[in-house]
């Protein structure tokens, strides 16, 4: 077991001082993610379980808007040329509303710098046996600069292509 040192671990333990509990556990979790720490972990369960969808929310806005976008480019290379748009201008459509919704909503909240671990050798080495908790939520800080420019160009790429074809289409 490797020791982590005080800045890489923060935990947000499960103690209700009062009826403000759940703002306190909100603030901490706050006070963690903008003071990024390498791990955080959640013992309060509704604000873990709500953090947890909120990440797989942001994670599915940007495999959508690639896979989306990679449809859209890849359509017109596999399918006949009079039939390639009824489904690439959709998908390209569908990939940068998803970009674009991502870049609105999760892009500067410093929640999607984090990815729920779920990795059991890596838990093991948190200090996990002090909680009270048997279900905690663990964020682990990722570097998440390629993903959004894979996305972000990927949709950019899907949004030419789309703007390029409705010309194309409506101009003749």
């Amino acid at each position: 077991r490797v020791a982590l040192s005080s800045t890489d671990c923060y935990i947000v333990h499960e103690i209700y001082n009062g009826e403000n509990a759940q703002d306190q556990f909100e603030y901490e979790l706050e006070q963690a993610l903008e003071a990024q720490y390498k791990y955080i972990v959640i013992e309060p369960t509704r604000i873990g379980d709500e953090t947890a969808r909120w990440i797989t929310v942001g994670n599915c806005l940007h495999k959508t808007a690639v896979l989306a976008g990679t449809t859209c480019l890849f359509t017109p290379l596999a399918l006949p040329v009079d039939y390639s748009h009824y489904i690439s201008l959709p998908a390209g459509v569908l990939s940068v509303a998803c970009c674009t919704l991502y870049g609105i909503s999760w892009q500067f909240d410093p929640c999607c710098k984090y990815q729920v671990e779920y990795d059991a050798y890596k838990l093991s080495r948190l200090p996990l046996h002090t909680l009270t908790s048997s279900t905690p939520v663990v964020l682990v800080r990722k570097d998440d600069l390629h993903r959004k420019r894979l996305h972000n160009t990927i949709a950019l790429a899907a949004l030419v292509y789309c703007v390029k074809k409705i010309y194309e289409l409506y101009a003749v």
